[in-house]
Parts: C-alpha cells; sequence; structure tokens
C-alpha cells in the first residue's frame, strides 16, 4: 500500500489544527480556572495533598460512594473552602489543599471520621510541598523544554539544513501541543493533574518524534541526492516516507504495546505518565509523517517558485 501524503496534505495539516486549537481553548478556560493552562498537581502549587481510603470490613463503611458534597462540607467547616477534593474507585479519597500543620490534618482527619466513614489509618497517605519547591519545579521543567528545543535546532541545522531543523521544530511543538492539550481537556472533565513526571514525559516525547523525524530527513535527504533531476521534490518526500514507513509504524507500536500495559495495570502515578507517553508518541508518528515531510516539500516548492 502506497501513502499519498502530498496529495492529502492540507487535510493532515486541518486534523492537527482542529485538535490544536481545542486544545489550547480548554487551556485557556483552565487558566481562567486553576491560573494555569494544565490544572497543576501539588508538584508545582505547593501544598498538603491527603489520600484516605474507607475500611470496607466495617459494616456500612463502603455501601455507598464517597460523597464530595458531603466532604467539602467538612471542609467547609475547617476552613478549607477552596480544596480541589476527589474520589478514587468509590472509597478513595484525595483531597488537595493549602499547607496544613499535624494539629490542623489531625482535626481533618477525626472530622473526616466522623461525618464521612471510617478510614484505614494504616492507608493513608500524606504529601507536602512547599509553594518555593513547587515553582522551582515548574522553572526546572520548563528550561529543560527549551534547552532540548535549542539543542535539536543546532544538532538538525548542521546534519541537514535550517529549514529542516525548523519544520522539525514545528512537529516537535505540535506533538507537545497535543499532548498537553488532551491533559487541559482532562483537567477540566476528570480532575487530571499534571505533576513533574508530566514534563519527564514532554522530554521523553520529544525525544522520540525527533528520532522519527530524523530518519525520514535522512532518507529524503538520500533521495534527494540521487534523484534531484529526475523527480519533483513532492514525489522525493513522497517514496521517502513510503520508503521508511514500515519502520515508522513499527518502532511506534512495539513502544505503545508496554505503555499500554503500564497503562493498564500500573499505578496512579505511573498510569497517567504511561498516557501522555501514549498520547505523544502517537502524535510523534504522526507529525513526522504528515506535517514534517509535507510542511517540507511545501517550503522547497515555494522556494522555487521564488527562483523562477
Amino acid at each position: 500500500m502506497r501513502l499519498h501524503i502530498i496529495k492529502w496534505e492540507r487535510l493532515w495539516w486541518s486534523i492537527s489544527a482542529l485538535i490544536i486549537v481545542g486544545g489550547m481553548i480548554s487551556m485557556i478556560i483552565s487558566y481562567t480556572t486553576f491560573k494555569a493552562p494544565l490544572r497543576p498537581s501539588l508538584d508545582f502549587i505547593g501544598g498538603t495533598r491527603l489520600q484516605l481510603q474507607l475500611v470496607c470490613g466495617v459494616e456500612g463503611n463502603c455501601d455507598k460512594p464517597i460523597d464530595t458534597g458531603e466532604v467539602r462540607s467538612v471542609l467547609n467547616q475547617q476552613e478549607l473552602g477552596n480544596s480541589s477534593v476527589q474520589v478514587l474507585e468509590d472509597t478513595i479519597l484525595s483531597i488537595r489543599t493549602q499547607n496544613l500543620n499535624v494539629d490542623q490534618r489531625t482535626e481533618l482527619q477525626r472530622e473526616l471520621n466522623e461525618k464521612i466513614g471510617q478510614f484505614d489509618p494504616e492507608t493513608i497517605q500524606i504529601d507536602t510541598v512547599g509553594p518555593t519547591i513547587g515553582q522551582e519545579l515548574f522553572e526546572s521543567g520548563i528550561l529543560a523544554l527549551l534547552v532540548s528545543f535549542f539543542l535539536i535546532i543546532v544538532y538538525l541545522s548542521v546534519r541537514f539544513k535550517f529549514d529542516y531543523a525548523f519544520f522539525a521544530i514545528i512537529a516537535l511543538l505540535h506533538d507537545v501541543l497535543i499532548t498537553a492539550g488532551i491533559f487541559s481537556v482532562l483537567g477540566l472533565v476528570a480532575g487530571l493533574e499534571v505533576d513533574s513526571l508530566f514534563l519527564v514525559a514532554l522530554l521523553t516525547i520529544i525525544g522520540f518524534s525527533v528520532n522519527d523525524t530524523v530518519v525520514i530527513y535522512d532518507r529524503i535527504r538520500e533521495n534527494t541526492d540521487k534523484y534531484a533531476e529526475e523527480l519533483s521534490i513532492n514525489d522525493i518526500v513522497e517514496n521517502s516516507v513510503n520508503q521508511t514507513l514500515t519502520r515508522s509504524i513499527n518502532t511506534t507500536v512495539t513502544t505503545l504495546l508496554p505503555l499500554i500495559g503500564i497503562f493498564l495495570f500500573g499505578g496512579e502515578t505511573l498510569k497517567y505518565f504511561a498516557l501522555a507517553l501514549i498520547l505523544g508518541f502517537i502524535a510523534g508518528s504522526y507529525s513526522s509523517i504528515f506535517i514534517a515531510s509535507t510542511l517540507l516539500a511545501w517550503w522547497r516548492n515555494r522556494q522555487s517558485e521564488f527562483i523562477k
């Protein structure tokens, strides 16, 4: 089967544009709600997170799911009304709130035990992060992303040409925006928060995507050297993509299989780390095949028109 990517290039661009615009709209809504384009976790904004699980061995304790309204009533009484409440698997309660000292945590747990149900003291998880540390984590992660983009531009400009590097960066931004946009939507509709592992996932996605793009660009350069006099840039790009298509698909599928396993059976933290990688790797394969290569062909055709 031969893939006609140039013929339908505007379709590929439109699909990406729609997903990215939808994600950006979600980020704007998220920013007005959480003061951040994605719903931030404790890692970035600081505070205290308590995770408590009901003791289902006690009669009637787990007959119905935890009512978030009742939890918020308890929090309001403790003057913690701006806290984030999430119920996991009906019997696990996760609360993210401002920094609490030992006495405040003890009082909150006592009230929850009295009014919500008996929670198992052995399964209680308490995490506390200062706002300064959270800010440093965020700034370090953003700096790592920017440095990686810069180094990729330098490397691809040296190995290929600047236009190769430029469109590779466009493809990488495409992957990051799609992944971040979907997580922004999930933050609004499902309360999904992003932590420091999400930034690690973005860096991993960038590395995977640029590797796939370099393979295709390398074949385009080889075919350009061989057939520049015989074939148009559109034919060269299309032939190059089809020649590397099987490799791209095999690499992506074999990478996704273990990630899907982690997402389905991994713990809560690794689950969403794996989800970010799954979304990013799919977006990366798509951008390498349908975005970076078609944009390069479009640009080279425009250059030819200018020369004429």
